[in-house]
């Protein structure tokens, strides 16, 4: 990229991911501000979707709204709590989807999640699309195979924390 062609970025955001495993990690949150101005330095914005799921209660409200201040499209999915106790609400499927259509547009794609099914998705989009991937999770707790999927892996931590 030339200078005067900044590169144009897309975001993803496994929101339930992140929340999980930095509170684990660190017992701290995620800087979502902090994050949004070093993923954005520099760059154009394509598309930028944090993914969540959808327990209804206000303090989580509060946090979608800041979410949306910051930048980020807040896609949302209902909570279900299954009968033996297990919960279900992921967005795989919904990151995979969106990842691919919106990076076709992007030089970069920013994966904010540790978890290990991601690998194929940062791989296609590596080696098969000529994407630059970069993956951003809580070291510990970030599958090896998706660090080793990626251009360029960030650990959350420090800076990336608040608190």
């Amino acid at each position: 990229m030339t200078a005067a062609t900044p590169e144009k970025v897309a975001i993803f955001v496994d929101v339930q991911n992140v929340y999980y495993t930095t509170r684990s990690a660190f017992k701290r949150n995620f800087d979502y501000n902090r994050f949004w101005a070093q993923a954005t330095e520099g760059r154009d914005l394509v598309k930028a979707v944090a993914y969540a799921t959808d327990r209804g209660d206000q303090k989580q409200r509060e946090f979608q709204n800041i979410l949306r201040a910051i930048g980020f499209d807040v896609r949302l999915k209902p909570f279900i709590q299954r009968a033996d106790g297990s919960a279900k609400g992921d967005w795989d499927v919904g990151i995979t989807i969106d990842a691919l259509e919106f990076g076709q547009q992007a030089d970069v794609v920013v994966l904010v999640s540790g978890d290990g099914d991601f690998d194929l998705l940062a791989n296609k989009l590596r080696v098969g699309e000529g994407k630059r991937v970069e993956v951003y999770g809580v070291a510990k707790l970030t599958a090896a195979a998706l660090i080793n999927a990626a251009s360029e892996y960030f650990p959350i931590d420090g800076d990336l924390l608040l608190g």
